[in-house]
């Protein structure tokens, strides 16, 4: 593990020299001591000391205030990038502390500060966050190991791959009912197991995540979607019985066949978990979900065979517009931004179109490479299709043209506006909308190359409409 050469590392360890100048006991803590145990590079260090919050405030220039009544302070650094920027770099930096009951499931009614680095880990949720390390120690070239503070097995968890709750794991999750998520998380992306016992208290109270926020519960599982290994996530989820809590909609796929000739890997769930195996670490949130939902029609509109038809199969009828209602649903109780619940219901909306790329006018297939993040969308059917049939053709094909055509040919400046209608003579109305689409598929055509040419097909149109 490098010491010197990550800016957010050297910003922790400049924190961590201060508060041990003035007296203080200070410490990383958390996990970032565990993904470098782990020879992992952590995204954040953050600092545990014995100092208060009030004297933290007074031993740096600047500092903001996150939590102060839970003892946590920003401490804020800027560094100069190698491309010559400046980089704004914060430090959490948390005072030891004992919390109090958590009557709402979610924050302690009261904390108090301790002296004690002990103390304050035994507050904290698994063993492989409670992990401290000396970092001044570390820094002057000992192992590092031996410059770790282990007071729950943290070290021997980590180097079983377990995921392990602090304590006794009923009271550890009724503290802070998200934590059953995060246990989902942790094992997921460290591709590690949930200790027994944890794993059993989850499952007793997997319906009280109920209590969580949405918002919480969102961000929980959109990192579970995109942190890597999505699909054991979401097999854990279903192991714990959170699945049927927090995404009914997608518990429902379960037991849901498909037509073998076109999905030989199962039922609906299955499939859906395959696509999820295609999501890479750092993966876009937006297309994970729509990875995650894009089938979510189906368990609604199940139709089997006929059995008086012998060449009948299973079919989904209306599965994308029944899918883009339930996938609102689940967006909007979610609480997700519009932005983002627009490009996942767009995922899902246009998922079935590919099988149309090559029979399409040009003026349709250049609409549909023309919309927002395409790149999102063949991810998503490049993901489908090798999920199931394993047949890329449509996938080669669409890309292909997406990249041949380019912005220019896909949105070309339009030929005619409504402003060169209005000067032609035409009154604003409703066939304002027509004339204008009937110019621009002409023109994405290329049956029109200007804007007199727009005009007479207009006027062509109009005359004889």
């Amino acid at each position: 593990m490098a010491r010197l050469d990550n800016p957010r590392y050297e910003a922790a360890l400049r924190v961590a020299r201060r508060l041990h100048a003035l007296g203080h006991a200070a410490y990383f803590a958390g996990g970032c001591v565990r993904d470098m145990l782990l020879d992992a590079v952590p995204q954040d260090y953050d600092v545990a000391t014995d100092a208060i919050p009030e004297m933290v405030q007074q031993a740096f220039q600047r500092t903001e205030s996150v939590g102060a009544h839970f003892g946590v302070v920003l401490v804020i650094d800027k560094v100069e990038r190698a491309d010559g920027e400046a980089e704004r770099i914060a430090t959490e930096v948390a005072t030891f502390r004992h919390d109090g009951a958590y009557s709402d499931g979610r924050r302690p009614d009261e904390v108090r500060f301790s002296a004690d680095p002990r103390e304050d880990v035994l507050r904290r949720d698994f063993t492989i966050n409670g992990l401290l390390l000396d970092a001044l120690r570390y820094e002057r070239g000992d192992q590092l190991t031996d410059c770790v503070l282990d007071f729950v097995g943290g070290w021997s968890d980590l180097a079983a791959r377990l995921v392990r709750a602090i304590g006794e794991p009923r009271l550890r999750f009724a503290e802070d009912k998200l934590r059953m998520l995060r246990a989902v998380r942790f094992a997921a992306r460290l591709v590690f197991d949930i200790e027994p016992r944890t794993l059993h208290a989850i499952r007793a109270q997997a319906a009280e995540i109920a209590v969580v926020s949405a918002e919480r519960v969102r961000d929980e599982l959109t990192r579970i979607l995109t942190e890597g290994h999505a699909r054991r996530g979401f097999e854990l989820l279903d192991e714990t019985g959170l699945l049927q809590q927090v995404l009914p909609e997608i518990a429902r796929m379960k037991g849901v066949e498909q037509p073998p000739q076109f999905h030989p890997e199962g039922d609906v769930w299955t499939h859906t978990l395959m696509l999820l195996e295609h999501l890479e670490a750092n993966a876009s949130p937006t297309l994970a979900w729509g990875m995650l939902l894009h089938d979510v029609g189906k368990p609604a509109t199940f139709t089997p065979p006929d059995p008086a038809k012998t060449s009948d199969r299973i079919r989904f009828n209306g599965h994308v517009e029944v899918g883009i209602a339930v996938a609102r649903t689940v967006l909007n109780r979610l609480r997700f931004s519009g932005d983002d619940a627009a490009q996942i219901l767009a995922l899902v909306q246009h998922h079935m179109q590919f099988g149309d790329v090559k029979k399409m006018k040009q003026s349709t297939l250049k609409r549909f490479l023309r919309l927002p993040k395409f790149g999102e969308h063949l991810a998503l059917h490049r993901a489908d299709a090798a999920s199931a049939h394993g047949d890329l053709s449509l996938y080669e094909f669409a890309k292909g043209r997406f990249e041949e055509l380019g912005e220019e040919q896909i949105r070309p400046p339009l030929l005619l506006t409504g402003e060169d209608l209005i000067a032609a003579g035409y009154k604003p109305g409703p066939g304002f909308r027509q004339m204008l689409t009937l110019a621009e598929d002409a023109q994405l055509e290329g049956s029109i190359t200007t804007r007199d040419d727009a005009l007479a097909l207009v006027r062509q149109r109009t005359s004889t409409g």
